[in-house]
């Protein structure tokens, strides 16, 4: 009875967060801007190319070469702060925004350390995480287990947001497609720096709600075993969208009146059945199981009010060998009280990887 009544608190706790955020008129709605016209089309038309021949993209991806600066270090540890040119295609670097075309990551290192016998894990934004800062203190206790950290800043987000972006309230449905994709591109290719450039033992990465979906696909895709951590994630953006509470924050009557895809005159509920067929190109299930899904690990919330148990369930079911952890509460306090859970599954993940040959 107790545990259940915890449970109820948790859960409205994610409403009345959701509400006081979302449903009030402090802040613009999600896709205020619309459907977002021809770039809509593009990464449709784009991401529906990939399905068929996704076990078998490209690799190694575009080759980045961050510039380097050091903001601190200690007689143990060091942070540095990169910027690289997104590695994505021409097609979507045209359609990004100027803002979003210089990526930027943080880099929490011991002083000095040899990186073969250490692991990295790249550590992707959730809906709002405009800094580097909740990543690092979730990151930086690992140092001590031999784990460094990469926080990448995703695109429209932090100083790559765009001008007429308020807050993480994207303008259009397109932006949110963008953000993943070229999220998606530059953890690939930050994984392929770290393993071929510095030369690390291994690697993972991880990510929560949002973050936790792009971390997915990128564990998918990677050609080797990695470790990967989604954090209090759906199994498609669809969910969070047309489910969780930000349906309640999102821009229904813009889309329905948007002339962009010429059908002004649809119902409320058509509107939302074509923003599911569109998030349906974020459906994790759709993408190849990871070359080692025993290193996957699911961290998901009892009485999560953005994300239903049973996308997560999902996703697990489709990577068989996956494992699913639960914590106790909501997502806005599982966020908050749960980081020591979530650093142990960075353990037990990379702990599951084999350490390359050269370490041995």
């Amino acid at each position: 009875m107790v545990s259940y009544k915890l449970g109820i608190l948790h859960y409205v706790l994610d409403h009345v967060y959701g509400a006081f955020v979302h449903r009030t008129k402090l802040s613009t709605p999600f896709f205020s801007g619309g459907w977002g016209g021809s770039k809509l089309d593009l990464l449709e038309s784009v991401i529906k190319q990939l399905f068929p021949d996704l076990a078998s993209q490209t690799w190694p991806p575009s080759v980045i070469n961050p510039v380097w600066r050091t903001v601190w270090e200690t007689k143990y540890s060091c942070l540095r702060e990169g910027v690289f040119t997104t590695p994505c295609t021409e097609q979507l670097l045209h359609a990004l925004p100027p803002e979003c075309h210089n990526a930027r990551v943080a880099f929490l290192t011991p002083k000095s350390f040899s990186p073969q016998n250490m692991a990295c894990v790249v550590h992707l934004a959730g809906t709002g995480d405009h800094t580097f800062e909740r990543r690092l203190r979730l990151g930086g206790p690992l140092l001590k287990q031999n784990i460094a950290t990469m926080v990448l800043e995703s695109p429209f987000y932090g100083k790559r947001r765009p001008m007429l972006q308020r807050g993480s309230k994207l303008l259009c449905v397109s932006d949110l497609l963008l953000l993943g994709s070229a999220t998606i591109e530059e953890a690939r290719s930050l994984l392929y720096w770290l393993d071929n450039e510095e030369g690390f033992g291994k690697t993972g990465v991880c990510g929560l709600s949002m973050g936790g979906v792009h971390a997915a696909m990128v564990g998918s895709l990677h050609p080797t075993p990695i470790a990967t951590l989604p954090f209090l994630s759906p199994h498609s953006a669809a969910v969070a969208f047309c489910e969780g509470i930000l349906r309640h924050a999102t821009a229904w009557n813009v889309l329905k009146e948007d002339g962009g895809i010429q059908k002004s005159s649809m119902t409320l509920e058509e509107v939302r059945e074509r923003m599911r067929t569109v998030l349906s190109l974020t459906d994790v299930t759709r993408f190849p199981v990871p070359k080692n899904p025993e290193s996957v690990i699911f961290v998901g919330a009892t009485d999560d009010g953005y994300i239903p148990k049973h996308s997560v369930l999902e996703l697990q079911k489709a990577w068989p060998g996956s494992e699913v952890r639960w914590v106790t509460g909501g997502h806005v306090s599982s966020f908050l009280l749960h980081n020591n859970e979530f650093r142990r599954a960075i353990v037990d993940a990379l702990d599951r990887l084999p350490w390359k040959e050269s370490t041995l």
